[in-house]
């Protein structure tokens, strides 16, 4: 897919990850509808960058449907908009629990459903999910988010079957920790000596490089969380019992502390 002259939606685009996408995006051509909550922010960058804001609430059901109504016809859909949702899931109410759903999980699949839908009619187009390493390795007091991010895993590697034979790709990026901005960088968590870090930027380069060239899944981070990421899908008691020695749940501890306000 070229992205040069694609019209692409980019969600979350006021976080500093959504931005990082939305930069990259406008600098190879991309024709932009951002979208996000915050229009104090939104507004700006649409401006900046050539582009169209669309405020949108994703946790209200209505508003993810109202919101590819607005957008027209896409090229490219960039599901970038998450919650943290961290911390003990007797620490959640019903509620958020169901507000995380909601955005993580329901959002981007409603999006591809009905612009998948359009793009398979076209034969074109391309479908990318921004989620987390934890949607390949699980960690103590993250039950919920690694729910939706496992489930956007599966959901996307079915969808990418699925729409292969009308021409339409779907990617998955997983990024690591990324410093400077999103939900890791707010947090203000000290990471263990040793444990490495990507910038946005890299997240950004990561999402066109999948659309571009088609690529399944991509993750962003150090070559030691790849690796911990590959032995947490494969032996799952080991990597628990690894982040145990190491301190993982400690940092995961002090990320829920940190993104409580998120909720």
């Amino acid at each position: 897919m070229d992205v040069r002259g694609a019209k692409v939606l980019v969600t979350g685009a006021t976080g500093g990850i959504g931005q990082a996408i939305a930069v990259a995006l406008a600098a190879r051509g991309a024709e932009l509808v951002l979208t996000g909550r915050r229009t104090d922010v939104l507004d700006p960058l649409a401006e900046r960058l050539g582009g169209r804001a669309i405020a949108a609430d994703l946790a209200e059901r209505d508003e993810v449907e109202g919101l590819l109504g607005k957008a027209g016809e896409l090229d490219i859909v960039v599901a970038n908009a998450a919650l943290p949702a961290s911390g003990l899931l007797s620490d959640y109410t019903i509620d958020q629990i169901d507000r995380s759903l909601d955005i993580n999980l329901r959002a981007p699949i409603v999006m591809a459903k009905l612009a998948g839908e359009q793009m398979a009619a076209r034969g074109r187009g391309h479908l990318v999910f921004i989620s987390s390493l934890s949607g390949k390795t699980a960690s103590g007091q993250a039950s919920l988010y690694n729910a939706t991010k496992f489930g956007m895993r599966g959901f996307a590697l079915a969808l990418r079957e699925d729409l292969r034979p009308h021409g339409v790709g779907v990617s998955t990026v997983f990024p690591g920790f990324i410093r400077d901005a999103g939900m890791f960088a707010e947090a203000d968590v000290e990471l263990p000596r040793g444990v490495g870090t990507k910038k946005p930027e890299d997240v950004a380069r990561a999402t066109i490089r999948a659309i571009e060239k088609n690529v399944a899944e991509i993750d962003v981070a150090p070559i030691g969380l790849k690796l911990g990421a590959i032995v947490g899908g494969a032996a799952p008691s080991l990597a628990a019992a690894v982040q145990r020695r190491v301190g993982g749940n400690k940092i995961i501890e002090d990320l829920a502390k940190g993104q409580r306000d998120k909720r």
